[in-house]
């Protein structure tokens, strides 16, 4: 039975124990040959640790013995590097740093934590330390000190792995974009405790017995604000090489997926579905424009798999709760000022973010103070792994997306928190269960008319189109419970005929896209629907509906009529304008091709409910069934 390393992250733990692994060993003499001091960042949960784990055994002097045992049957294991088990290893988690209390409380839970792997050092390695290591309660760094010292007099020397550097910091300059940056800058600036400890490391590796660093982390934002404490380090983190370094490929969950259906006696017929699920939800990262495969997360893809071996089922929640904390990065951005248009260009594959360069560090100061434009928010969203690298325009602009369907959830439910208050969320999941339900649309068509609309105010017209309707529809019906929601269809459809080449479109005067993913909007023989709701392979058994919706906007100037005017006319007056009525049929073609397209994919099997609608600026709507 295959024996999945699901939230495991100890690389000693998966060898001994028989868990799968994947192999990333072929990495290890890449890693050494490129510098002494090397930071390497990727999004949480994505197999970071797990990668330091692997570093610490295949270098760990006092694990010799097991090398044969952990490493004979891996790639570094058939042709090792001279440097194997030679090293002490001294490894520091600031993940388990609270961020909690006052700058001296966090400096204690710091100390008491440097202090503690001091402690466990020198038990590991007693029988090679000719001298004692002071640990000083109050003073860890004064402890490190001490700890290199009796290093230096012996024959080896120390390699010192670091996991989530930023973890601690972030999270206290993200506790509130004003109180947490004070507490933030007396931790870095001058001469705060974790800018004096990375000093320390910098004076170690002048011939003081610290030969070897490599740190992990998810944002550059701490890496910046230690640059003068800390100027010695290789940041490799877009470097095209380790672009696969974490992460797995298609062809690894491929062979995972392959095993687990084995296992479950799957038939044929019924194994794509799955796979096309996992490729949908959880595949589309991107860290460098010149590696074209896109990468799996790897705790998603394993909470899948590990889900679907337990209960011969994709699991219900395609999130991973363990991952939700994700959201908290979204609402951090969406907290800054002019983020609104940010947010809304991630959703809108017409006009994705673009920007000249993705920034390679950025300090505190740029945070709290420096105007917010699109390429600081890009970056940042970036290197929370809530967009990805998307290609690069003819201007030499390099484009991003929302990675995946799992990622998109956030956005949707990050811009309906934005936008309605708790007490009307509810009545927006009733008019959505409607459309589910029974695939009637009235309700929730009359309930953003009355709450979703009032949200915009005047400012917002200078942004309005069809995306800004688009988008409160998204919002709304989100649910990767049930459906895949503006999905590819060439990504959910076996037979899908019309694909495009490479999976994705060209946009307009952009270079079409190098990766595979979902786009926003399903590709119908050369023409895209605006929003659509496909029920999951997996809950097709379920009586829910399917549903497509194509829009079209229309300013109020276009109608000669004031926003009051628009709202007290009839409805059915409204909808009998000519212009109106131009437009509702422009849509209503589009929408019987979309949909005649999709029931041919599908050999006719959907419970496919298609609307169009249209907006009438931000006051009404006016919607037919086809």
């Amino acid at each position: 039975m295959l024996n999945l390393p699901y939230g495991i992250s100890d690389f000693y733990k998966i060898r001994s124990e028989g868990y799968d692994y994947i192999d990333r060993t072929q990495y290890i003499p890449t890693v050494e040959d490129m510098g002494l001091h090397l930071v390497f960042l990727r999004p949480r949960r994505f197999g970071k640790s797990l990668w330091l784990s692997t570093l610490e055994n295949y270098y760990d002097l006092a694990k010799a013995a097991e090398f044969d045992r952990l490493f004979g049957d891996l790639a570094v294991g058939q042709n090792p590097t001279p440097r194997r088990n030679s090293y002490f290893v001294l490894r520091w988690d600031f993940s388990l740093v609270s961020a909690q209390g006052e700058v001296a409380e966090i400096g204690q839970a710091l100390h008491a934590h440097i202090n503690a792997r001091i402690q466990a050092f020198v038990q590991t390695y007693q029988q090679w330390l000719s001298y004692p290591v002071t640990i000083l309660p109050e003073n860890a760094i004064a402890s490190f000190e001490s700890l290199l010292a009796t290093v230096n007099v012996s024959p080896h020397r120390l390699y010192l792995l670091i996991d989530e550097y930023d973890n601690f910091a972030n999270e206290v300059l993200m506790s509130g974009v004003r109180e947490g940056s004070e507490r933030y800058k007396a931790l870095l600036y001058g001469e705060g405790l974790l800018k004096t400890l990375f000093k320390a490391v910098k004076s170690g590796s002048s011939g003081l017995g610290l030969d070897r660093v490599f740190t992990t982390g998810v944002a550059p934002i701490v890496l910046s604000d230690l640059s003068s404490g800390y100027n010695i380090s290789e940041n490799i983190t877009l470097r095209p090489r380790f672009s696969q370094l974490c992460g797995f490929t298609q062809a690894e969950v491929s062979a995972l997926w392959t095993q687990v259906a084995d296992e479950c006696d799957l038939p044929a017929e019924a194994r794509a579905e799955p796979l096309e699920l996992m490729r949908t939800y959880y595949n589309g990262y991107c860290f460098n424009m010149e590696v074209s495969e896109p990468i799996y997360n790897p705790t998603l893809t394993l909470y899948f798999l590990k889900a679907f071996q337990e209960e011969r089922a994709a699991p219900r929640e395609l999130l991973d709760s363990n991952l939700a904390m994700d959201r908290g990065k979204i609402a951090y951005i969406a907290a800054l000022p002019n983020s609104d248009p940010v947010l809304a260009s991630a959703m809108d594959d017409e006009h994705p973010p673009v920007i000249d360069a993705l920034a390679r560090s950025f300090g505190v100061e740029d945070v709290l103070y420096r105007a917010k434009d699109e390429s600081f928010m890009v970056s940042l969203l970036y290197y929370f792994g809530v967009l990805t690298l998307d290609g690069i325009t003819e201007m030499a602009e390099l484009r991003f997306r929302v990675p995946n369907l799992v990622i998109r959830s956030l956005y949707a439910e990050q811009l309906r928190r934005h936008m309605l208050p708790p007490d009307e969320q509810r009545t927006a999941s009733d008019a959505a269960r409607a459309l589910f339900h029974h695939g009637e649309l009235q309700p929730l068509c009359e309930f953003i008319e009355t709450t979703y609309f009032r949200a915009l105010d005047n400012r917002d017209y200078r942004w309005a189109n069809e995306l800004t309707v688009k988008i409160a529809f998204l919002t709304l019906l989100f649910n990767d419970r049930f459906y895949i929601v503006d999905a590819d269809v060439t990504t959910i459809c076996r037979a899908a005929p019309h694909a495009p080449p490479g999976g994705r479109r060209a946009r307009g005067n952009l270079v079409p896209s190098r990766t595979l993913a979902s786009d926003s909007e399903p590709y119908l023989e050369r023409s895209y629907a605006d929003l659509t709701l496909l029920v999951r392979p997996d809950m097709r058994h379920y009586a829910l509906q399917d549903a497509l919706l194509e829009f079209k906007y229309l300013p109020l100037s276009d109608l000669g009529l004031s926003g009051e005017a628009v709202k007290t006319t009839p409805r059915a007056d409204l909808a009998a304008m000519p212009l109106v009525q131009s437009r509702l049929a422009e849509a209503t073609r589009k929408a019987e091709e979309y949909r005649a397209t999709l029931q041919s994919a599908y050999n006719h099997t959907l419970r496919l409910h298609t609307y169009v609608i249209v907006a009438l600026g931000f006051e009404r709507l006016v919607w037919v069934k086809v």
